[in-house]
């Protein structure tokens, strides 16, 4: 089995975990039960250890097509050829009521749709990144695979054959028939026999469509790309925690930044960085309830702060502090891009920048959700207290760094919006504050951004003082309102951006790297850095028509490098082609981001 591209996947989930599942029927990726368990199926890490779950034709020459039931996470493959169309219906059990808790299934319905096709079935797990062994039991309807840790069930009226890694099965079905294939948690020390029904199994599929057809009509965005948009929020709650209201980052790790490079992470945990974006997105486009479930998690994350005051970049789901980084020296990696790495270590890095994006994600709930509380208004003046003593110190920046840290221009300036957005919160609420300190502190970093970030050969702002490297996180400074977005500086700093990556800049087809790279760097463009030049040029069309015409033309452009899906990884290669993460939630929070304020701009200019 040869490594799917990972734009050829599509993701399935219940708000616990997710599952990928490739354009050839196989499920190449699936942690159990949650986002961050070790993984049961693993081949898009290494393909011949790392386990799978595939449904496909036995017949050669076979095209294949992957969609969503509309304004669903069901996921359907289908297998067109000359001789027959068979088709797998995919999903994760979701909408279930507290006596249906047990049926937190993964379900594979595969019907023969024209014709008759036959089909191969192997499933096989490698439980704990392919480190533990399994036991194999077949029993009546199906099969145990029990691990030191975890028992899982395959519950299916084929008839399974065991061999050494798993089962197999080959079945026939006529035009109209199914073959229902579930896995699920089971104790074989109590359930002597796996058993479905298929109306059973019907009335979840239907229980599951329905659930998400009734969350997907709360979103208010009735503009130009709505199908894009509501895709993006459907991501979007797939890579939710429901226990704790979390949002990981994206559902995979160590997929490569750069292929045959080391740039490879552990994105399966939830960053404060994220908050600003995720509460803005949410709350934009109508979901009130998602934006406060994360905002009531980052206050439990705010309680539970260092002696030293400083707030971690990073948490687990559970909230977990310490997410300790290992390389699994045993996984080749993506297409032998290793190493593979678990955990992440930048939870120790210093980030000045979190702050500011905290402080943003609780004005805009306080202005757009709810008020907050006194309480949580007491934590958050330690913290700006601490910028206010701190913000001067170099650190490892949004992108993480593991060089020697810089005085990064992004970071200072979300300092200053923290200060900023504690300031207004303070005025907004009539809340007891250092106003005169937190003024005077904000204003001395603004001086010092314009002094120290701003390189006057390069007529641009740079990635940290003293550089003369671009960085696309400064696209950020005029939707945080630092800037106006017509400003000559910021205009300048546009046009310096928009030239190719070999004449100094940062664009390549449209597309946005994260910041200045030798040529053979190899690593790819950063999609929601293309997003946020689109909304910059977009706030700055509003007095420049033509800005709003290259910003509409951009974003149009950056659509088409999304998957079959409208699902997009972290980057796109040279060739077009997915790099990094997949799909990540970063990405798909500044997309619906760039809509909402393109689209209301072009309605405006109308």
């Amino acid at each position: 089995m040869a490594y799917q591209p990972i734009e050829n996947y599509g993701i399935i989930g219940n708000m616990y975990t997710t599952a990928l599942v490739g354009l050839n029927g196989s499920i190449d990726w699936f942690c159990f039960p949650n986002h961050d368990s070790p993984s049961i199926f693993a081949a898009i890490l290494d393909e011949k250890k790392g386990g799978y779950f595939r449904i496909s034709p036995t017949i050669n020459n076979v095209n294949q097509k992957q969609f969503y039931y509309p304004e669903t996470n069901v996921l359907v493959t289908r297998f067109l050829a000359d001789c027959g169309v068979g088709e797998i219906i995919d999903f994760m059990t979701v909408g279930l009521s507290a006596k249906e808790r047990g049926y937190h299934w993964l379900v594979r319905k595969v019907t023969a749709v024209r014709n008759s096709m036959k089909f191969r079935m192997q499933c096989y797990p490698a439980f704990n990144y392919a480190q533990d062994a399994h036991e194999m039991r077949l029993t009546e309807g199906g099969v145990y695979f029990k691990s030191p840790n975890l028992t899982l069930g395959l519950s299916t009226e084929v008839p399974l054959v065991e061999d050494e890694r798993g089962v197999t099965a080959e079945f026939t079905l006529n035009v109209g028939e199914s073959a229902i294939f579930v896995l699920q948690l089971t104790e074989p020390e109590i359930d002597s026999s796996l058993s479905i029904l298929p109306g059973e199994t019907n009335k979840l599929f239907d229980k599951t469509v329905h659930y998400w057809r009734s969350w997907i009509s709360q979103c208010n965005y009735k503009g130009r790309w709505r199908e894009t948009v509501e895709r993006s929020a459907l991501l979007l709650k797939l890579l939710t925690y429901e226990p704790t209201g979390a949002i990981i980052a994206a559902p995979t790790c160590s997929l490569p930044e750069k292929m045959g490079g080391t740039l490879n992470w552990d994105y399966r945990y939830t960053w404060i960085r994220d908050a600003a974006f995720v509460v803005y997105a949410l709350l934009r486009i109508g979901f009130t309830q998602e934006a406060e479930k994360f905002i009531y998690w980052i206050e439990s994350r705010c309680h539970q702060v260092k002696e030293n005051g400083i707030l971690q970049i990073v948490y687990g789901i559970d909230g977990r502090s310490e997410i300790p980084e290992q390389v699994l020296e045993h996984l080749q990696g993506y297409k032998g891009s290793a190493p593979v790495r678990i955990g992440n270590a930048a939870y120790k890095q210093l980030q000045l920048d979190i702050y500011g994006e905290l402080m943003d994600a609780v004005y805009l709930f306080n202005k757009y959700g709810y008020p907050i509380s006194y309480d949580i208004w007491n934590k958050l003046q330690t913290y700006l207290n601490w910028i206010c003593d701190n913000w001067h110190y170099q650190d490892h920046g949004i992108w993480e760094t593991r060089e020697e840290k810089q005085h990064f221009v992004y970071s200072k300036l979300m300092c200053w919006v923290a200060l900023d957005r504690g300031l207004r919160l303070a005025e907004k609420r009539s809340f007891p504050a250092q106003r005169e300190r937190w003024l005077k502190v904000r204003d001395e970093i603004y001086q010092e951004i314009m002094s120290q970030g701003w390189n006057q050969d390069r007529q641009a702002f740079v990635q940290y003082y003293g550089s003369d490297r671009l960085d696309a996180s400064n696209l950020i400074m005029p939707l945080v309102f630092f800037m106006s977005p017509n400003d000559p500086r910021m205009l300048k700093t546009l046009d310096a951006m928009k030239k190719p990556l070999s004449q100094g800049g940062l664009m390549s087809n449209k597309l946005v790297y994260r910041y200045n790279l030798d040529n053979g760097n190899g690593e790819g463009t950063f999609n929601m850095c293309s997003f946020w030049l689109v909304e910059a040029l977009t706030r700055a069309g509003k007095a420049d028509p033509a800005l709003l015409d290259e910003a509409r033309l951009i974003f149009e452009e950056i659509l088409s490098y999304a998957n079959h899906l409208g699902l997009y990884a972290e980057e796109i290669s040279h060739s077009g082609e997915a790099l990094g993460n997949f799909p990540q939630g970063f990405t798909h929070l500044a997309l619906i981001s760039a809509a909402w304020n393109l689209n209301r701009a072009i309605e405006e200019s109308n």
